[in-house]
């Protein structure tokens, strides 16, 4: 790899950067004996899932109560109360807070026969044990994910509490508090709920096998590789951060902590180039957000879908692959031309890898491949995971530098549980929200009140259909501010999508499921760069020194396919590959890139040349008729492209005969 930049942060900035905007990492910096047991308590972690994964699950109350002790106690112990506490030491109540978790998450386990054969209510003790439960939960989450999906959880307990005094259509019946804490601790509805069980073993090998990737180096290898494919076109750097962003979202489940780690080297790199501060920033914070929506994982989210849209782990990773395209094609081809625009061209030749130093490494990619063959053969998604880490290791062993020697054996263990703790404490609370709905019918309410509220205000059923996706986009946006992947997803899923599966009786309309959730899905990830909550764009304008607003509004600008692509795979599933020929998704694919190209333009104002207001306009409009998988609409939109691309050839030629004459 190339030297580093001057300009290039340091792991102690990056470290800083990310506890200003990543909840996940604000932990204590501790030493001595008190780091070496929270150490061992990491790695004791990982080995009891490693092991469940390997053997099988416990029962299904004691496998999530387990991984749930772990996580509250380790959460207790490394985050901090509040942001200006000491980090080298531990408060006496934090032990307390400890001690709780485990006692309250060892109930399960000790009394698992009693408490499955009591009928009707629950003792006193439980519901003592229960109380205690969902505010350890609710605290564990406000420290280690953030104050939104805590302040949400608390809100729903409230509407759940509180239900026959609200009035109009949102009134329920109502929990008394007895049967709020059963449903949210003595069953599977609450807490120990659907996303607690996804947490407790798919997600949990996932980012485990992420761990053991980032050991054999494969993130500076990343870097190399995209510089070594990128790094000579035109504005190479930002290509570089685009290409870089995208293969580290395949093993990062954070956009911010992406943000940080990739843009450290890129954003300088683009700056040093040419390209504006705000402009460098947001390319990196758009690729970087990209990143949760790139198979294979996902930001961990496509395992929660498995059980929330009951498909196939397969069938969502291979529906999320054209859309993932399109939003990268969008972003470089955008960067492309502002490169064009204002004349900047690629590195030079002494900061590009040599091409035998990245073959010598390729084969830190076959992991990742081997993942994929997995899970396209039909294995267990457990399974897969497994052998995933396995493959890790095993090629890691072809050469020196990539080895995971014993010591970096330890170390991914670690480092695997300790970037599980957020995601435990984020499902154990989303599993509130969940339990919630489910018992108050909330989300149905939710989503008939947006249709109707669509209804009212629209003269057909297709404007009423707009209104409602259009809805339910501002809803999902709103809910994954500042919320991790998993939550976001969990949040949006359970909140905003019944608003969309609702208009398949109301309008009679047939939107697949999977389409309605990946349209909550990206929403809620794009809030990540989206004003005025964009954290993914303010960590990246921490870097770049640019506007955090301007910044945001400039990637949420660059990963404009992230605001258009969703309204068409729910209008036309052929982008999903949803009941589609392989002649049908080419075509498809093959349209939506030529309206990307010219969406692209219109948004930066060039082409083969600088164009006017109207070009511009009718640019967006041609590309948006394009994207949208219909015959009609590509017709149409190929005969605007087609006479666009022959008025910019013939305006550029005179533009350079004109320059030609001028100099002679």
């Amino acid at each position: 790899m190339s030297e580093k930049n001057n300009d290039q942060l340091s792991e102690k900035e990056q470290q800083e950067l990310l506890e200003k905007y990543d909840a996940e990492s604000k932990t204590r910096n501790l030493k001595g004996k008190l780091a070496q047991v929270i150490f061992l308590g990491l790695i004791a972690f990982s080995v009891f899932q490693l092991y469940t994964g390997i053997f099988g699950q416990l029962t299904a109350y004691i496998q999530r109560t387990v991984h749930l002790g772990f996580a509250l106690s380790l959460i207790f112990l490394l985050f901090p109360a509040a942001r200006g506490m000491k980090k080298t030491k531990i408060p006496w109540y934090d032990y307390a807070l400890m001690l709780l978790s485990i006692l309250v998450c060892a109930y399960w386990p000790v009394y698992y026969d009693t408490i499955v054969q009591q009928f009707g209510g629950i003792s006193v003790l439980q519901m003592f044990v229960g109380g205690l439960a969902i505010l350890l939960v609710l605290e564990a989450a406000r420290r280690a994910v953030g104050l939104p999906i805590t302040i949400i959880a608390l809100l729903f307990l409230g509407y759940a509490l509180l239900g026959p005094h609200i009035p109009g259509m949102f009134a329920h019946r109502g929990l008394s508090l007895e049967q709020l804490i059963q449903s949210m601790f003595f069953t599977t509805e609450g807490i120990l709920g659907t996303p607690l069980q996804v947490s407790s073993t798919y997600i949990f090998l996932f980012l485990l096998f992420g761990a053991f990737l980032v050991q054999t180096g494969v993130g500076n290898y990343f870097n190399d590789l995209a510089i070594s494919i990128a790094g000579k076109r035109v504005g190479g750097p930002a290509k570089v951060a685009i290409f870089s962003s995208a293969l580290n979202g395949t093993i990062s489940g954070s956009s911010v902590a992406n943000t940080v780690t990739t843009g450290s080297y890129t954003i300088p790199m683009m700056k040093k180039l040419g390209y504006r501060k705000n402009f460098a920033g947001a390319v990196e914070a758009a690729a970087s957000t990209g990143g949760q929506i790139m198979p294979p994982i996902m930001g961990a989210a496509a395992f929660l879908m498995i059980e929330f849209a009951g498909e196939s782990y397969w069938n969502i990773a291979k529906a999320a692959v054209i859309p993932a395209i399109l939003y990268f094609a969008g972003i470089w081809i955008m960067t492309h031309l502002e490169a064009k625009r204002t004349g900047l061209t690629g590195l030079p030749d002494d900061e590009i890898p040599s091409k035998m130093s990245v073959l010598k490494k390729i084969h830190l990619l076959l992991p990742i491949l081997a993942i994929v063959y997995f899970l396209f053969i039909g294995m267990s998604v457990e399974r897969a995971a497994i052998y995933g880490i396995l493959s890790t290791i095993i090629v890691s062993l072809f050469r020196k530098d990539t080895r995971i020697t014993p010591a970096k054996f330890i170390v991914a263990l670690e480092q695997g549980a300790r970037t599980a703790l957020g995601v435990a404490a984020a499902t154990a609370c989303a599993g509130i929200i969940v339990g919630v709905v489910t018992k108050t019918g909330l989300g149905l309410k939710l989503g008939n009140s947006l249709v109707s509220i669509a209804g009212t205000i629209a003269s057909s059923p297709e404007v009423q259909l707009m209104l409602t996706l259009i809805f339910t986009m501002i809803t999902s946006i709103i809910l994954g501010m500042g919320s991790p992947t998993t939550a976001n997803y969990i949040i949006t899923s359970t909140i905003a999508l019944p608003a969309i599966v609702a208009l398949n009786g109301e309008l009679e309309v047939a939107i697949p499921l999977l389409a309605a959730h990946m349209f909550v899905f990206y929403f809620g990830i794009v809030a990540d760069i989206t004003p005025p909550v964009a954290l993914a764009a303010f960590a990246a304008s921490g870097i770049s020194g640019g506007e955090p607003i301007r910044t945001g509004a400039n990637a949420a600008r660059l990963a404009i396919a992230a605001f258009i692509i969703p309204y068409m795979f729910v209008l036309n599933p052929t982008l999903l590959m949803i009941d589609s020929t392989v002649l049908e998704i080419i075509f498809a694919l093959f349209t939506a890139i030529l309206g990307m190209i010219a969406i692209g333009a219109g948004m930066i104002g060039y082409w083969y040349r600088k164009i006017k207001w109207f070009e511009r306009i009718l640019a967006i409009v041609t590309g948006l008729l394009l994207i949208y998988p219909e015959g009609y609409s590509d017709i149409i939109g190929f005969v605007l492209f087609a006479i666009q691309l022959v008025i910019q050839f013939m305006s550029r030629d005179k533009t350079m005969r004109r320059g030609k004459t001028q100099a002679s």
